[in-house]
């Protein structure tokens, strides 16, 4: 079989042309490497595949997760084509060197460079990414993926067991907020499929901030959750299990009322005061989805909003249906960008969160562009096409901006 070769100038290495357009834009080079310093990650040597390089082919994988390791390799550096002379050929690094290459990354600077980058993007100019023009909304939801069979991986993710023994491959559970204007996922985490989604959510709240106000659906209501939940000053508004009991302390003008979550013996909290909440009950009038079954009726919400004034009950609970956004969003992460019913190729627990990140980071860049779109023609983001944003990322990347070359005295 012929080998995939790409021309390139005298004294130069292939990956020193690896063309990433949008997503070097979002991702500048210098801040990786600023990150490649932080966690000890940095190349120390020359090497085909320096450690900048790879950070961006991870978040490249995440864009074309369907190609073989070494297809999208050659498509980062397409660009070279154009700048290349006429008789230096080079081959591409083998998958092995890839892999290798992303075992001394690991996944710490991903997730270093996700923390540091990927946040909410909605200005005062984005339609319906506000509430009242004072809240920003977000929504926390979690998903699982499926992972290589390897045993290394089912060591460390676990499997969910089934009625005919155990599923075809582990699973890999991620819990986020998104931004519902633009379906940004931040302040995610990854965690083991067996760690409940509230454990994991008490590292998600953190991203929480004044001026927002969190969506929730129902489990993740308790004690401790809700008061990590607005430490940074943040409003919630979650629907709770119709088991839950709160007392009517004062009903209010527009039918809602108010009452309290206590501290309890099942609490790890040591402050033990009683938080004061209001709680929202309303009724949607029956749907039949398939024959003999209806739809869910009744709604409870509790919420930090106390005030009436501030906002109507019948607009919180119109509000609350925004948080079907974040199933959207996490479509367009797991069937758009991932594919439907791909499995995530990493072999080992370190490269599958490495991927991980790197599929946050592509779905950031994706819907960054689309922000950019929507605010440029006064648009809802919503009304922007996420395959078509897709497909352009993917066919415009190699042939947009190159990171610099990476030659002696210059770090690499």
């Amino acid at each position: 079989m012929a080998r995939t070769v790409a021309v390139l100038p005298a004294g130069s290495r292939l990956t020193d042309f690896v063309s990433l357009g949008v997503v070097a834009k979002l991702f500048p080079e210098p801040l990786i490497r600023e990150i490649l310093e932080m966690t000890g990650t940095a190349s120390q040597r020359h090497r085909d595949l320096p450690a900048h390089v790879v950070v961006y082919y991870v978040i490249a994988l995440g864009l074309y997760m369907q190609c073989s390791y070494r297809e999208v390799l050659r498509m980062l550096v397409e660009g070279v084509r154009w700048l290349a002379g006429p008789d230096v050929k080079a081959t591409l690094p083998g998958k092995s060197a890839i892999t290798q290459a992303r075992a001394r990354l690991g996944m710490a600077p991903l997730r270093v460079l996700y923390e540091a980058v990927v946040r909410p993007i909605a200005t005062k100019a984005t339609i319906g990414a506000h509430f009242r023009d004072r809240w920003r909304v977000v929504s926390m939801d979690g998903t699982t993926f499926d992972v290589g069979d390897t045993e290394e991986n089912e060591r460390y993710f676990g499997r969910p067991g089934s009625s005919r023994g155990e599923s075809a491959f582990p699973k890999m559970r991620l819990l986020g907020l998104i931004e519902t204007g633009t379906h940004v996922i931040f302040g995610a985490v990854f965690g083991r499929y067996r760690e409940h989604e509230v454990r994991l959510a008490e590292n998600v709240v953190g991203a929480l901030e004044k001026g927002m106000l969190c969506l929730a659906d129902r489990g993740f209501l308790g004690y401790d959750l809700w008061q990590m939940a607005t430490l940074k000053g943040a409003d919630l508004l979650w629907r709770v299990k119709s088991t839950a009991k709160f007392p009517k302390d004062k009903t209010l003008s527009d039918g809602s009322y108010l009452s309290h979550i206590r501290w309890n013996s099942h609490c790890r909290s040591k402050d033990r005061t009683t938080i004061p909440v209001r709680v929202i009950e309303y009724e949607l009038p029956a749907v039949e989805q398939v024959k003999g079954e209806k739809n869910e009726t009744k709604y409870r919400l509790v919420t930090t909003i106390l005030d009436p004034k501030q906002a109507a009950a019948k607009e919180l609970a119109a509000l609350y249906h925004e948080r079907w956004e974040i199933e959207n969003a996490l479509d367009e992460l797991k069937t758009h960008l991932r594919g439907a019913r791909i499995v995530l190729r990493s072999k080992t627990p370190e490269l599958v969160l490495q991927e991980g990140y790197g599929l946050l980071l592509a779905h950031y860049a994706v819907r960054g562009l689309m922000h950019e779109a929507a605010l440029t023609r006064a648009r809802d983001p919503d009304s922007v096409s996420f395959t078509h944003a897709l497909a352009v990322v993917r066919r415009t990347l190699p042939h947009m901006a190159a990171i610099p070359p990476s030659g002696p005295g210059i770090g690499a």
